[in-house]
């Protein structure tokens, strides 16, 4: 558990703060930021080891949801656990954001204790 090396992704301050703090409550230590796709793509490519994604869905330059397909198009990522937390809760955005390949999915506002529940529940599948 203690080997999961997290990037998290948003354009919110704010947000990339609340995750990276409940992350470092549930004990994992390493963990990199992004403030949208394309960084965090770049970061996925230049830094070794990450290997779970969290990501909101509205951002600037590259969107989560394009950041989630050119992660699972890519033979070198296609299997690093993303999850998406965003505000969209539409049952359809909640959908199309499953096919791109999410493993799960998390509406803000939320608790740690969800953001564990579903990190655990990725991982144990």
């Amino acid at each position: 558990m203690a080997d999961l090396k997290f990037l998290i992704v948003d354009d919110s301050p704010t947000m990339r703060r609340i995750v990276f703090n409940t992350l470092k409550r549930l004990g994992y230590g390493e963990i990199e930021e992004a403030e949208q796709g394309q960084e965090a793509l770049d970061k996925l490519k230049t830094i070794p080891g990450i290997n779970f994604v969290v990501t909101d869905w509205n951002m600037p330059v590259m969107d989560g949801l394009q950041l989630v397909q050119e992660i699972r198009a890519n033979s070198q990522f296609s299997k690093i656990p993303i999850l998406m937390v965003t505000t969209r809760s539409v049952k359809d955005d909640i959908i199309e954001a499953m096919k791109a390949g999410v493993n799960n999915y998390i509406v803000k506002p939320f608790t740690p204790e969800v953001l564990k529940a579903k990190i655990d529940a990725i991982l144990s599948k």
